[in-house]
Parts: C-alpha cells; structure tokens; sequence
C-alpha cells in the first residue's frame, strides 16, 4: 500500500489516489447508487486504481551517500506523491494517467537537512516540490513539464514535533510538518489548542496551511492561518532565516508576509511560533430556515457586521441543504455556532437568532453545551461537511465531474456574483457536456464587507474526456470571478490550476517584485516551478 504518513497511533492507510483513508470510500453499490442521481453518468464505477497498474520510471538521479538516509526510491512512496486530491488529480488517478511521478522522495527531520536537500538539488537540476500532507486540491504538489532533470517530493511530515510552549505568551514553537491531529494532541495536555481546523484537518499540516494561507472552520474573526502566525523560520536556497517574535510591528514590510501564501516556490516553512487559545468550555449551536435565499444573504450581511461573531455561520442554498440533508422542503438553511473559553455563549446565539427571525428566518430550537447534540440539520451538516470529499471521489468513479470551487468579494457583488456562477458555469457544463449541471452554493465565511461563496458543480462526464470537461468548467468560472472582480480563491490556494485567474488578479509592480524574489531567493529556479510564478 502506498507510503503516505497516517496519524500515529492508528493502523489505517491513506488512499493513494483519493481523498482521506483508504477504507472510508464508497464501495461499489453506493457508487452506483450516487450516479444514479446523474442521468449519463456511467453504468458501473471504474475499478480502484492500483499503483502496481502504473508505469514508474526508473529515477534520474540518486541521492549523494550523506543523504541517502533521508531519501527513497520505493515506487509506491513516489506515485503516492504525484499529486494532491482535487478531481482533475482524482480522475487522472482513476484513468491511470497521473502524469509525471518525482524520481525521489526525501523525508528531512530537520531544518539543517532540509537545506542540505535544497543545496544538492540545486546542483544537479533537481525540482523539489514541498509537500505536507498532500491535500492540495490546486495542483500544488505535482510537477509539470519537462525543464529539470529530476523531481524530488520534500515530505516535511517527519517533522511534526511541538518543541516548546511558552504558557506566558500563549503560544507554541511548532515544526512544519504536524499534521492537524498530531498538533493538537500534543497542545491539548496543556489545555490549548491553534483553533484551526479546515475540512483537510486530518491530513494537512502546519507548513501546508501557512505556505496555502489557508482558511480554517471558523466563519468570523480569526479566520485564516495567517492570524495566528507570531513568525516563521524558512529555507530557501539562498539561506535560512527566522522573523523575530512579536505580538505585532509596523517595521516596513512584514518577512513573515513574504512567505504566507508563497507555496513553496520561495522557500520552505520549517517551523512557526503560533499564537494559541485556551480550549472552549461553552457552546451553542442552532439552525435558522429561510424560504428566500437573498433574505439570508441580507441575514448573513447583518450579522457579520454585527458584534455577535459566530464561530459558525455556514449559509447553505437549497441545494446545498438538500444534499446535506439539512433540509427537505427547498429551504435555504443557516448554521450557527457560538463558543468561547470564558463566558457563556447562551445569549449570543439568542440575539443572532432575533435577528435571522427579522429577516424572514425560521430558527429551530437552540442547543447549547448542556443540553443533548444539536438539532438534525446542524447534524446533519457536520456529517456530510466531513463525507463530503469521499462521496465527490465515488461520484468520479462514476465518470461524473464534480468541481468545487471557492471565492470572496464585497457584500455588493456577491448577490450578482452568485447568479451569474450559477447561470454561466451552468451553462458551460451544459455545453461540454450535453448534460445539465447541478451548481450548488454555500457561504464558508463572512465580514462586515463581504463573505466567501464556495460553490460545487455536479454533471455527468464524457466518458475519458473528464479532464477536458474539467478544464471547460474551470475556465468558465475563472471568467466569471474575474469579471465580478471576485478573488480567485479564498483559502484553496493559487497553485498550478489558479495561475491564469491569479495573474489577472495581481497588480504588474506586484508581479515584478515577485519575480525579483524568485530570482533572489531560488537563483537555480528548482522550487515548486510554475506554482505563483513560472
């Protein structure tokens, strides 16, 4: 089986191909019950892929004998590093075309070993592609093309170690590598927690969050990685250097800035302070009905630019909550949660709940930390939330597409801005396919001045052409944010797949600093090559 770090202290393997675990997928007759829902979808799943079925080349190169410890080239490890978990990476697995499998696969333990790796890669035209928990759903983790001699994957995940907590400042010196659960397990003895939880938890890491400035579950406030950054120590192949601690400065422009976001094409992230909290005591949650979509999104609005600041406030459209299972009548349906370490939440929920009710909301009964789960739609979406991603691989084992794609823009736009995806990207599927598309909506975030729509499109494929359908779609919705001057992603990361809505979204001074950095900081151009920049 493939050789892709699990969580210690369990026995289950990580899917090589697809999403998560290997045993969590849909078996066969769930597959086929899935495509069922999708008329021209195919008549049986394709069979689960099976490294032993590829093609993997001999490597190009070997590791000098001094770091031969560190690397390997055992054929499973290296296909299980091709590439991330989006669809395009998900299909291509499934048709057996994973494109180009990195010749090696390092394991460092350490900052100094990471640059020794950088420094004989640089010298022997080797692409090194940093890669945590292997999540990227942007094509963030695989090489493309053809200009290195060889591909060397970085697995940082050996280094997954809390090394110091500092109780007075509330804050931990944290290896890049942790995955999500192995960080907190190791906080929680001290009663904190980063409170950063994306959907990719159980299989991202620390490095991966911050170099992906990845957005967490938290709907307001602290709600991307970058917030709870206090510095960074990073590699580049020009050197090490680590930021100083501090709460905050107005010293010019931030380093640690420099390399939130940067994807490891400008160095790698090998350890961070991170700004901890203390682990909530209370909490409340509740679910908020609504028969008018825009009556929502004006419910939406006012409590974001309110000072309530749920944890939660998950807007799904009727789509959306009919395939969660959230609701049944073709109601749009508002998930609200409140938590805090210190005080009640109790009379928060309450007035959010006044207030969804002012606006045309039906709010079920609240449940608060004393009282049994919360109600079943609330339920009912943290279940899917979490299947989600297996159910979209069992979906293309049926040939389906399924993209999903997330944005942000201000309150003014995202009413048009969410009948135009739903319209246009619709009719694009529409033309690639022959099919008709199911688009779904749901905010993940908000602000006082705009939210985060994340929207799924679901169509049946054309058989072997799912990557160019894919692309179709992608271009499609590409456009559309563009035009609506919506951001290109708002926690998914840029990567290889957002290149062509990024360099439209940048400022060109900007572009050139960033090309300046590249030149300065990886002289040899071996990292991560054509992530941000080519």
């Amino acid at each position: 089986m493939p050789a892709v770090p699990s969580r210690p202290g369990t026995s289950r393997t990580r899917s090589w191909w697809g999403w998560g675990y290997a045993d969590a997928h849909p078996d066969d007759a769930e597959c086929t019950a899935m495509g069922a829902l999708l008329p021209g979808t195919l008549a049986r799943p394709l069979p689960i892929p099976r490294i032993a079925d590829l093609t993997v080349a001999r490597p190009a190169v070997a590791p000098p004998a001094a770091l031969a410890h560190l690397v390997t080239a055992d054929p499973e490890a290296r296909a299980a590093h091709a590439m991330g978990k989006a669809y395009r990476d998900v299909i291509r697995a499934l048709r057996g075309r994973p494109g180009r499998i990195p010749d090696l696969v390092a394991r460092p333990t350490d900052g100094q070993e990471v640059a020794d790796l950088l420094d004989w890669a640089g010298g022997h035209g080797v692409a090194v592609i940093p890669f945590g928990g292997g999540s990227s759903v942007v094509g963030g983790v695989e090489y493309r093309g053809d200009a290195h001699r060889a591909v060397l994957s970085l697995d940082l995940t050996s280094m997954d170690r809390v090394l110091e907590i500092d109780a007075v400042s509330r804050s931990a010196r944290i290896q890049a590598g942790a995955l999500g659960p192995v960080l907190e397990e190791q906080l929680r003895p001290h009663g904190l927690t980063l409170r950063h939880f994306p959907q990719s938890f159980e299989f991202s890491t620390l490095g991966g969050w911050l170099a992906t400035r990845a957005g967490g579950h938290y709907a307001t406030g602290r709600t991307h990685i970058d917030d709870f950054v206090q510095s960074l120590d990073v590699v580049t192949p020009a050197g090490a250097g680590t930021s100083w601690r501090l709460p905050a400065s107005g010293a010019g422009p931030s380093p640690d800035r420099l390399f939130l976001g940067s994807e490891g094409a400008l160095g790698v992230i090998t350890e961070a302070w991170m700004r901890l909290q203390e682990r909530p005591r209370y909490k409340a949650s509740a679910s908020v009905a609504f028969a008018d979509f825009h009556q929502a999104l004006d419910a939406v609005r006012a409590l974001a630019g309110s000072d309530l600041a749920p944890a939660n406030c998950r807007l799904l459209d009727s789509g959306e909550a009919l395939l969660s299972g959230a609701s049944h009548d073709g109601s749009a349906v508002l998930v609200l949660g409140f938590e805090s370490a210190t005080a009640r939440v109790d009379d928060r929920l309450t007035s959010a709940l006044d207030l969804a009710r002012a606006h045309g909301g039906r709010a079920g009964a609240p449940r608060t930390d004393r009282d049994a789960p919360a109600d079943a739609a609330v339920r009912a979406w943290r279940s899917t939330f979490l299947r989600m991603p297996y159910l979209r691989d069992g979906l293309a084992r049926m040939g389906a597409v399924v993209e999903t794609f997330e944005t942000a823009a201000t309150w003014d736009t995202i009413p048009a801005l969410i009948d135009a995806v739903r319209t246009q990207v619709g009719a694009a599927a529409l033309k690639a396919t022959g099919h008709p598309a199911t688009v779904n909506c749901r905010l993940t975030h908000v602000y006082p001045d705009g939210a985060a729509p994340y929207f799924t499109v679901a169509v049946a494929g054309r058989p072997g052409d799912e990557v160019e359908v894919w692309d179709d779609i992608k271009a499609a919705a590409t456009d559309v944010l563009h035009r609506h001057r919506a951001t290109i992603t708002h926690h998914h990361a840029v990567g290889r797949d957002h290149r062509p809505g990024y360099d439209l979204q940048r400022p060109k001074p900007f572009a050139l600093a960033l090309h300046a950095a590249k030149n300065a900081l990886d002289p040899h151009r071996i990292l991560n090559p054509g992530v941000l920049i080519d």
